[in-house]
């Protein structure tokens, strides 16, 4: 990068960790520290929410899956409105009324304190692991940009967040968000303009859309039925809902973030804004991907998106193979270049038998392109058999690197860096807020002061960071973060939200049944993962309905009568 683009990128991150350090002066005890005195306006609540599932992975991961496989992942959200009903209806009364500082303090109440530690447990579990994701997405960008080992790009990424969460917790990390969803927004938008701009003079934004629908990228909504496929109207409506239920409605990230809300209502309109904005907002985000690869039908692209591993192998034993690889890659580039020239000129002559003759030759050139970069994978795993070969995350970072003009290239890296850091802190947060509230202050100090308690949080958000860092070394192995982190989400979530709808809505259901419930339910998810039964979205679904089966089994089985709570 130019000295201006680090300039742009240093000086955009520092704004925001100044501004949230600043904007949360005067921190003085937990319930400032961890839910900012329930005193924030419902726009902080929808930006801040937003913000904390809009990580790295989104912006980098999302475009790479907009290129490789189109738009279909967008299906994936198609429940979210209706979870953010469900939501505003009955959790956020519940939470707000009980004033509780984590979700789980509810569960104790309806149930024992079996069930809520071991929600605790696989709440703890799961945000941990998927943080550590979070901590790899951006760490690519410095390892790319600096030639940095990852390990020490995780370490530097990890740390610089804890700067401004331990400093002034929630009220810091709310801030944060609300200015790095609005610089996200206009980056995003500008990048989808350039990639319009840099296609050839005669090819607009309509006529890009005709060519990536040709070539199977603008695969929208799928409507055929298959527990199989990971992403249709189906998986993403019934599967997604559950999803998006229990990760907004049971997991402290999100909880966290509308328990800030100064009221139910401001609380209420935060989340349903959301509901409403982030459709949008991950179409765009593909959309952009898209575009990415249409203009790559028009340019050279990149034999292997990862240009330290192809750096790697141009100076090993393997750099003739590599070259070899290179030419017949160059060669097939030409040819993809004549054939979508003259699939555009059929498409504007609408001759559809030339239509389909050229879509044809396209995708034949598309299956030789996929040969030629298995064969440089495996060039890649000989010289280096822990590298990281899915590509699909440097996609997006490449394209940018490469192709767009000084000074914008530092601004779309900082939107990359800005968002990990604001669902990195969110989760530090979260993780923190649960481990002191419902491990510590309930099982081994319950009485301390309120100085003890903010001590023992930002002991352990320092403590959390640290695992989250170490949990990040091994995460180039899971391939699509995008993908990664929700089936990660999936093994979990669906069992948790479980828990909650049997404290909701079946009284007669006590805490042995339910726990036992859980546990077993749990089992049954593992295993129908391991299995590849069914496509991740579905084992939210899966997960809810053995938990309430098994639970009511037990109640009225083992029990034999209701267990009063």
């Amino acid at each position: 990068m130019s000295s201006i683009d680090w300039i742009v990128l240093i000086g955009t991150l520092g704004f925001i960790v100044l501004y949230g350090v600043y904007r949360s002066r005067g921190t003085q005890n937990m319930e400032d520290y961890l839910i900012a005195n329930q005193s924030l306006p419902w726009y902080h609540v929808c930006f801040s929410v937003m913000a904390t599932q809009a990580s790295a992975i989104t912006f980098l991961s999302a475009p790479g899956q907009g290129f490789s496989d189109g738009m279909r992942f967008v299906q994936f959200y198609f429940g979210l409105p209706l979870a953010m009903v469900v939501l505003s209806i009955t959790f956020i009364p519940i939470f707000h009324r009980l004033k509780v500082f984590t979700a789980y303090e509810f569960l104790e109440k309806r149930f024992d304190m079996r069930v809520r530690m071991f929600t605790v447990t696989l709440f703890l579990l799961s945000r941990g692991l998927s943080t550590g994701l979070s901590i790899y997405a951006p760490s690519i960008i410095l390892a790319t940009i600096l030639g940095w080992d990852i390990m020490w790009t995780n370490i530097f990424m990890g740390t610089v967040v804890l700067i401004y969460t331990v400093s002034g917790g929630t009220k810091a990390i709310s801030h944060t968000h609300v200015q790095q969803m609005m610089i996200v927004t206009v980056a995003m938008c500008v990048a989808g303009y350039m990639v319009v701009h840099l296609l050839p003079a005669d090819v607009g934004f309509v006529d890009a859309l005709k060519i990536a629908g040709k070539a199977g990228r603008l695969n929208t909504i799928d409507f055929h039925f298959d527990p199989n496929s990971r992403y249709n109207i189906w998986s993403g409506i019934i599967g997604g809902f559950f999803l998006q239920l229990s990760y907004f409605g049971t997991d402290q990230s999100q909880v966290g973030r509308y328990l800030t809300g100064e009221s139910i209502g401001q609380s209420r309109l935060g989340l349903m804004m959301n509901g409403l904005l982030k459709i949008p907002m991950q179409f765009l985000i593909l959309l952009v991907g898209v575009l990415v690869f249409v203009y790559y039908q028009y340019n050279p692209a990149p034999l292997f998106f990862n240009k330290v591993e192809t750096d790697k192998l141009k100076t090993s034993v393997y750099a003739t193979d590599y070259q070899q690889l290179e030419q017949k890659h160059q060669k097939l580039t030409f040819e993809r270049q004549q054939t979508v020239n003259a699939l555009a000129k059929a498409m504007d002559r609408e001759d559809e038998a030339e239509v389909t003759r050229q879509k044809t030759m396209l995708q034949t050139n598309e299956g030789i392109a996929k040969e030629i970069r298995n064969e440089t994978v495996a060039l890649i795993k000989k010289n280096n058999p822990t590298a990281d070969t899915s590509d699909v995350n440097y996609v997006f970072l490449r394209f940018v690197l490469d192709r767009l003009p000084i000074g914008l290239i530092g601004l779309l890296i900082a939107v990359i860096f800005s968002a990990s850091m604001g669902s990195i802190a969110a989760a530090y947060s979260s993780l923190a807020s649960t481990s002191i509230v419902d491990i510590y202050k309930r099982l081994y100090r319950k009485d301390a002061s309120e100085n003890h308690y903010l001590t023992a949080s930002r002991v352990a958000t320092i403590g959390w960071g640290v695992f989250c860092v170490a949990v990040a070394q091994y995460a180039s192995k899971l391939g699509s973060m995008i993908e990664a982190v929700n089936i990660l989400g999936s093994l979990f979530y669906g069992v948790i939200l479980g828990i909650f709808l049997v404290a909701f809505y079946f009284k007669n259901l006590g805490g042995k049944a339910t726990f036992w419930g859980a546990v077993l339910a749990e089992i049954g998810v593992v295993v129908c993962w391991l299995s590849d039964v069914m496509a991740f979205l579905w084992l939210n679904v899966v997960g809810c309905i053995l938990v309430i089966l098994f639970a009511w089994l037990w109640q009225f089985t083992v029990e034999k009568a209701p267990d009063k709570a």
